[in-house]
């Protein structure tokens, strides 16, 4: 099967050589749970995208530094292809400003959110059930790593809610059964996490807020939930139950 990435962002330069990109981790989350797609990668960003959804058989949408509420050209060509996603049913997956835009294209609402940021360790509350998760973890919480600002503050109509924090209200959506989007980050490792965080702490991130996403990392028992999450998300792209 072969899946198509949508990266709207690039890992810093810095952090490349040990971490790679944003599309790598998708990949090297796939293939740790042994998941043999073939992936084509398309910088959206720099407006190098797909002749059509028919391309890929599913798609991610990566995460990015710009907001979409920026409108920029390239952001408004990615809301028309993915309204073109849905219209041909392609699976759909989209992380952080991939999760930002498909609500927007479906005539959601994003905005930078009153001056917090979701940083670090984020646990979110499974609060409905799809046929992707299994049942056993139905209304369950789940903890992944997140590095946001901005969030989805109107959901659109056609999206419903299945995780949710007291942070963040809509931190997934579903779509019908071939869309699901989240507002953290399951293909960020801790590592990477520490490393962006320290990287950015006081550079596009306020001291105090990166200093408390770092705590969380360095706490007792600290993980993250990635493996189990990377079987949802992969479940979406198969189009194949859970359960």
């Amino acid at each position: 099967m072969k899946v198509g990435i949508l990266a709207a962002g690039i890992t810093p330069e810095e952090l490349q050589a040990q971490f790679g990109t944003y599309a790598d981790m998708f990949v090297q989350l796939f293939n740790t749970a042994e998941y043999e797609f073939e992936y084509d990668i398309y910088d959206v960003r720099e407006d190098v995208f797909p002749v059509g959804p028919e391309v890929c058989d599913s798609w991610i949408i990566t995460g990015s530094k710009s907001g979409v509420y920026e409108n920029q050209e390239w952001m408004q060509r990615l809301k028309t292809l993915i309204i073109e996603i849905h219209r041909q049913q392609k699976p759909l997956l989209g992380i952080c400003f991939g999760h930002q835009i498909i609500a927007e294209a479906f005539g959601g609402k994003v905005i930078k959110f009153n001056g917090e940021w979701g940083l670090g360790l984020q646990t979110y509350q499974l609060v409905s059930d799809s046929p992707y998760i299994p049942a056993e973890v139905a209304g369950k919480p789940f903890t992944i790593n997140a590095v946001h600002q901005d969030q989805v503050v109107e959901k659109p109509a056609n999206a419903d809610v299945f995780a949710s924090s007291d942070f963040c209200q809509y931190a997934g959506l579903l779509y019908g059964d071939r869309i699901m989007t989240f507002q953290g980050h399951p293909e960020f490792t801790m590592a990477f996490e520490d490393a962006l965080l320290t990287f950015r702490d006081g550079d596009g991130i306020p001291h105090e807020h990166a200093q408390k996403g770092l705590e969380s990392l360095a706490a007792e028992n600290a993980s993250i939930d990635s493996a189990e999450v990377s079987h949802w998300m992969a479940n979406v792209l198969l189009q194949r139950p859970a359960n």
